[in-house]
């Protein structure tokens, strides 16, 4: 009866891991469709963002991908930021734990501020580096 209830426990969790993977990987897939229109993309568990021209897409991984999602303009684009634990930090001195994330403030005051969350630091760095870059060059 205990040898039962131990295999028992152990194909549960064979199951749950594989639904787990294949779940990520409708996501993958998915993305990487999505990915195809854009010049520059990214895929993390938090967000997706496609860089096209000076148009930025972005949204939240899912197994699909919604036709709408949320585009700003760099040309509108007043002050970008990396914040780390809500705290703007240095790009030269980069702390190495905390949640970042890149955060666009608009010319027009009345557009809401956007935050896109990233898993690492050093990856959000370089995005904001490399969309910095990107709208310098207007």
């Amino acid at each position: 009866m205990a040898r039962g209830l131990f295999w028992l426990s152990l194909l549960v969790v064979f199951f749950i891991l594989a639904w787990s993977g294949w779940n990520e990987y409708q996501k993958l897939e998915a993305y990487r469709v999505w990915a195809e229109d854009f010049e520059q993309a990214k895929y993390d568990i938090y967000a997706i963002i496609g860089v096209k021209g000076k148009e930025i897409t972005w949204g939240k991984p899912g197994r699909s991908i919604p036709d709408v999602l949320p585009k700003l303009l760099l040309n509108d684009v007043d002050k970008m930021e990396l914040l780390v634990n809500d705290q703007s930090v240095d790009l030269a001195n980069l702390p190495r734990k905390g949640k970042p994330v890149i955060q666009f403030s608009f010319i027009e005051k009345n557009k809401p501020i956007v935050k896109i969350p990233f898993t690492e630091i050093d990856l959000a760095a370089k995005w904001l580096t490399y969309l910095d870059n990107l709208r310098n060059n207007i």
